[in-house]
């Protein structure tokens, strides 16, 4: 066996690694969605990593909230958005943010999953339940200290997060009959942020999801406050984006459900 057939052996077997790699690049779907705290939490961050090893769809998620989810949307910056509300809901939110939409019939919308609106509280709030009178009087400020809610005596701390419109429009519409937040709320950001300040501030109070409550914090039962969660896009889906919807309504079922 001669070196030059040794050599051009090795060269043939190369460059067919070489051309494999760049087929399976090639071969490689990415989607990029634009989401809110529901979709995020309750889908996406669920659906991810099992669904690129199935299917090879690779789910870039772009958590700034349905507002910005939608301005991206109509930049061409991402393929979808998502958020847990309707989408009549989302495009009078999008109104009252003061951005326009001359045309609503550009969008498609389906709704892709459900997300129920947990109440987090810090651990030295030891109420169990809460009914949705108390919760009015708390995320309105009626009510000041937790000991007027059957909780201990202590300040309450509403903190409200400005990454989560829509939670805090269904949470509003729901549970508070259309009455104002606070105006002493505390601001936070997204619902991670949110967790984070409600287990650290003594009294604290906020919204969050169903997938947060672990032993840091504690979450009063409530009454069910749920939505639906949204997807929009801008015509018909990509190859890729419906990929990840039949995903979805498929073997991610199993997994949306934990």
């Amino acid at each position: 066996m001669s070196k030059s057939w040794i050599m051009n052996s090795f060269k043939v077997i190369v460059a067919l690694m070489i051309l494999g790699g760049v087929t399976g690049a090639a071969m490689a779907e990415e989607v990029k969605v634009g989401a809110g705290a529901a979709a995020t939490e309750n889908i996406f961050n669920k659906i991810k990593d099992p669904m690129e090893k199935a299917n090879g769809v690779k789910l870039n998620v772009i958590s700034g909230g349905p507002v910005q989810a939608l301005k991206d949307l109509d930049t061409g910056a991402i393929e979808a958005a998502a958020g847990g509300l309707t989408f009549p809901d989302w495009m009078a939110m999008m109104e009252k943010e003061g951005y326009a939409i001359p045309d609503k019939s550009i969008y498609k919308n389906r709704v892709i999953g459900k997300d129920v609106v947990k109440v987090l509280t810090n651990k030295d709030v030891t109420v169990t339940a809460l009914s949705k009178e108390q919760l009015t009087a708390i995320f309105t400020g009626k009510a000041k200290n937790w000991s007027e809610v059957g909780g201990p005596s202590k300040p309450i701390v509403v903190i409200v997060g400005t990454k989560i419109p829509g939670t805090n429009t269904v949470f509003q519409k729901q549970a508070m009959n259309g009455e104002p937040y606070t105006k002493d709320a505390v601001e936070g950001t997204t619902i991670d942020d949110l967790k984070a300040k409600v287990a650290s501030t003594s009294g604290a109070v906020s919204l969050g999801a169903t997938a947060q409550i672990d032993a840091t914090i504690n979450a009063p039962t409530i009454p069910e406050i749920g939505r639906p969660i949204t997807l929009i896009t801008k015509g018909a889906p990509s190859a890729g984006l419906q990929k990840m919807l039949d995903f979805i309504a498929g073997p991610g079922q199993q997994l949306i459900a934990k």
